[in-house]
């Protein structure tokens, strides 16, 4: 980077940011270039996983994780289905997902890449293909400053088109991250499970506007991949349900944000669901921040999906705040009164 080079964009991830030229400038190493131009050109860059001791690590995890799946279970019914088979955060459990999960070098390389220290929070073991419909992190998992996210994907054996490739469209990350609100969907007034089918179909559309073409990744065991957050990507269908697939995502954020899971938020309904994360390498809570000062917690649950008893507020019925609070009522005080200066801060009922 340019000594005198100065960024106002903080908030931009380097790889994203439109000063990237002159953030890797000629004194970054090559590798290092090579990567962060793949990553700002396609949304994705390959590297061999910069541990020497890769290939008995994933040996350890196939080994001490196979008791966790139901593979006669999927292959009878889950394969034609279309859906997979996970352990999701065996870090807490695992040393050698902990260890893959906590690389020292990927820590190195991901934060120089997106200008922030970077922090592992969840880790997915996958034995054979996900056969995921394509989609975006961005829905799941993201942070305010936006796209300050992304997976590291690693393969533990060789994969090709019939173990279930992962397929991904170049360039898709530049696109706009598209959340609720674009979609016409008030995720709180929903009923039902929410799940990401509300934006499969967008999706597809998006990928046909664009008229962008998938590319796919034959990994060969040690190869990982690294993707941007808003990287529309998923999982081939797996066409032969006897072999396997094993594989780990380590899924990172960056110090100094927010961060939540936009599927289930409507911010302007005032409903943001926050997310609490431990940074596995430390095991210590990450505070949602923003430039450089802690969101309240107060405000943290107030907004939280769970707690969306404003919407009633305008319709207060004083009688019926009585009856859901009896030991109000047995105080004998103002119930406006009370909810006002009390209740609100306590969540209480606004009804039995």
């Amino acid at each position: 980077m340019s000594v005198n080079f100065h960024n106002s964009l903080p908030g931009v991830p380097h790889v994203e940011s439109p000063f990237f030229a002159r953030i890797f400038d000629e004194s970054i190493a090559p590798e290092t270039r090579r990567i962060a131009f793949e990553l700002a050109v396609k949304g994705y860059a390959v590297l061999d996983f910069p541990d020497a001791d890769f290939d008995q690590m994933a040996e350890s995890v196939k080994q001490d994780l196979h008791s966790y799946y139901d593979f006669d279970g999927w292959r009878a019914e889950g394969h034609k289905a279309g859906i997979s088979l996970r352990v999701q955060d065996a870090w807490a459990f695992d040393e050698n997902v902990k260890r893959i999960a906590c690389n020292e070098k990927i820590l190195a390389l991901l934060s120089q890449l997106y200008g922030r220290q970077a922090w592992p929070f969840q880790t997915l073991n996958f034995p054979v293909g996900t056969q995921q419909h394509f989609h975006t992190d961005s829905i799941h998992f993201s942070s305010s400053p936006e796209r300050f996210m992304c997976g590291v994907w690693v393969a533990m054996e060789d994969i090709d088109e019939t173990n279930g490739a992962l397929v991904y469209f170049p360039g898709s990350h530049r696109w706009p991250i598209y959340t609720n609100e674009h979609i016409g969907k008030c995720i709180a007034e929903l009923e039902g499970t929410k799940s990401q089918a509300i934006y499969e179909a967008m999706w597809r559309d998006l990928v046909e506007a664009h008229e962008a073409k998938p590319d796919y990744f034959h990994a060969k065991k040690g190869q990982a991949l690294i993707w941007a957050a808003n990287l529309m990507h998923g999982g081939t269908k797996q066409l032969d349900p006897q072999r396997t697939r094993w594989s780990q995502v380590t899924h990172y954020f960056f110090e100094d944000c927010a961060y939540y899971t936009p599927m289930m938020s409507d911010p302007f309904y005032g409903s943001i669901a926050f997310r609490t994360l431990k940074n596995i390498v430390t095991g210590e809570v990450i505070p949602n921040q923003v430039a450089g000062h802690r969101i309240p917690q107060r405000f943290i649950e107030a907004t939280s999906p769970d707690q969306l008893q404003w919407k009633d507020e305008d319709n207060f019925d004083p009688a019926l705040y009585l009856l859901a609070n009896p030991d109000v009522a047995a105080a004998g005080v103002d119930p406006a009164h009370h909810y006002l200066q009390h209740g609100r801060k306590e969540r209480r009922k606004l009804r039995p």
